[in-house]
């Protein structure tokens, strides 16, 4: 390229990763606005806990159900496209959610929110990706670090709102409005051209000359090279093991320090905050070290740092001890989603986006999962029992750690998409 092709593509690189970055934010901030609200709408209905969470869980059901379409949409409408249209249905789902008049309401609207959340998550990162791509290194974790961002914006917006005694309707629907603008405007700088365009082009041609194979021997659907599969159900897994460890510290952090170690309330809720802090503080360290070190060295590395740390929390029980591990739990996965997403996203014989849908749905398994299994050994034992989970995600990631890539270079296009509209 010559050097003006060279700055014209430097210039759009750098807005589509601004543009994604603040589509990952946005994606964060609308669900979690809603959450603080809960008190009020569990009140307003008259629910008691079982049905207020019945109907939370809602939320999860929809992803899992809807997810798994999320690389068909995108293969049919784009990554831009879906994540942009995704979020403003993501918003009119969460007002709905808001001023439902009965549970019926409310779990319907959660289902549909849940099931949108599930296809712009996919979206965000396969344009993620595809940025990833162009500039050759690492730049996913830095994505989610901006997700964490906007869920804690989100979630003071919605205290905020709460304390004010802001109603439902304008609270939800000013923070709707915003964050379907910031979207709107995102789309503008995100990259033309088809989802393959950053792709490798001798992979492609591979694919497509595998695809004219198959529908000249009337063969529908591809044969997937041997131990795909099992890679696919491998990187599963270690996101799993990042999600359970990512719920044990939002659905139990604050009660194991408050009801097992006498912690006060002030002070239970620092197990979600130090996990949250360290998790933000390892992913926005950890594409550099993904790109010195590996994926596979960074999650063997943060597995031990999960294992070692919960472990040492649950077996010398104490505040400022647990306080630590939770941290350290964070710390640990920091990378684990996206590394996952990552490589499944780059695993051959797979059509663009379906090795990344398959893998994000089976992440939001375990966050649907994890809660009762820990509920379910607590109230069988104990809630340090329960917890044990944690220690055995991050073994688990030490042993499945193979089937993340090595360090590698990325091969850089050379060439931009521009005939090709959005």
């Amino acid at each position: 390229m010559t050097a003006t092709e060279t700055e014209v593509a430097t210039t759009v690189n750098r807005r589509a990763r601004v543009a994604v970055a603040l589509l990952f934010l946005t994606n964060g901030a609308v669900f979690a606005n809603l959450l603080p609200r809960y008190p009020q709408i569990k009140a307003e209905l008259g629910l008691s806990n079982a049905a207020l969470g019945t109907a939370i869980a809602a939320f999860p059901l929809g992803a899992l159900i809807a997810g798994l379409t999320a690389g068909s949409l995108i293969h049919r409408f784009r990554s831009s496209r879906v994540g942009v249209v995704g979020t403003l249905l993501t918003a009119v789902a969460i007002l709905v959610a808001g001023l439902a008049s009965n549970w019926w309401i409310l779990a319907a609207a959660l289902f549909v929110g849940g099931g949108l959340d599930a296809l712009v998550d996919v979206a965000q990162n396969a344009h993620g990706m595809r940025v990833q791509r162009r500039y050759g290194r690492s730049i996913l974790n830095s994505f989610h670090a901006l997700w964490s961002v906007g869920a804690v914006l989100g979630g003071l917006m919605g205290s905020a709102a709460a304390g004010l005694g802001l109603p439902l309707a304008m609270h939800l629907g000013l923070s709707g409005v915003l964050f379907s603008l910031v979207a709107l405007i995102c789309y503008r700088f995100m990259l033309p051209g088809p989802e393959t365009a950053e792709r490798d082009p001798v992979a492609l041609a591979d694919e497509r000359a595998a695809a004219a194979e198959r529908a000249a021997t009337g063969q529908r659907r591809p044969r997937l090279p041997p131990g795909t599969v099992a890679i696919v159900l491998a990187l599963g897994v270690i996101a799993c093991c990042g999600t359970v460890t990512e719920d044990a510290g939002a659905s139990w952090g604050a009660l194991y320090l408050g009801g097992n170690l006498g912690a006060g309330a002030a002070t239970a809720g620092l197990a979600f905050v130090a996990l949250q802090g360290m998790q933000f503080i390892g992913r926005l360290l950890g594409d550099r070290l993904v790109d010195r070190f590996g994926q596979r060295a960074v999650a063997r590395f943060g597995g031990a740092i999960t294992a070692a740390g919960m472990g040492t929390a649950l077996a010398f029980p104490s505040v400022p001890v647990a306080i630590i591990g939770f941290g350290a739990a964070g710390l640990g996965v920091a990378t684990l989603v996206p590394s996952a997403m990552h490589a499944a996203d780059e695993l051959p014989g797979l059509p663009p986006g379906a090795g990344l849908t398959l893998v994000t749905w089976l992440l939001r398994v375990g966050f649907l999962v994890s809660p009762p299994v820990v509920g379910l050994l607590a109230d069988a034992s104990s809630l340090r029992i329960g917890l044990l989970l944690v220690p055995i995600a991050g073994i688990t990631v030490i042993g499945l750690s193979r089937s993340l890539a090595p360090v590698r270079r990325v091969t850089v296009p050379t060439c931009l998409p521009t005939s090709d509209a959005r």
